[in-house]
């Protein structure tokens, strides 16, 4: 009888390892998977600020647009390691700040003229100041983000 239930006990245990084996490679399979898609968007998003960088620095993007954009990119990037981007790239975020407010798109539309002409003035005078080092900031940028492509 005492065999009975040491066979018994075995087999459950055995069985109970199987399960817990086969759940994790299925968490091992899905961690797989998050990965790869973390690094695709990753990848994709810093190809991205690339691209707008690289237009800041050739003055083919106004200087307030791309940096909108390229803060917005690197707050979505999903990194091991973290980055105060605030502090690393101060002016762009700076210009980010100062701008974040104002609309853009459709709802900019719906602001009279004047107002619009206002807010462009406005926009430009920042640009005006800090152009000299959103400029040093784009380099530093696309020096980090080449490294973190490799």
């Amino acid at each position: 009888m005492l065999w009975i239930a040491f066979i018994a006990g075995l087999l459950i245990i055995a069985g109970l390892s199987f399960y817990a084996g086969s759940l994790l490679a299925k968490l091992r399979k899905q961690r797989q998977v998050r990965d790869t898609a973390v690094a695709k968007r990753n990848a994709n998003l810093l190809e991205s600020i690339e691209t707008i960088a690289l237009a800041m620095q050739q003055e083919q993007c106004p200087l307030s647009e791309g940096s909108l954009r390229v803060t917005v990119l690197l707050d979505h990037l999903a990194l091991r390691e973290k980055y105060d981007f605030a502090q690393q790239y101060p002016a762009i975020h700076d210009m980010y700040e100062r701008i974040k407010h104002m609309p853009t798109h459709e709802a900019r539309k719906q602001y009279p003229r004047k107002e619009i002409r206002k807010m462009d003035d406005e926009r430009e005078g920042y640009e005006k100041d800090l152009a000299e080092n959103i400029q040093t900031d784009v380099a530093e940028l696309l020096v980090w983000v080449k490294k973190e492509r490799a």
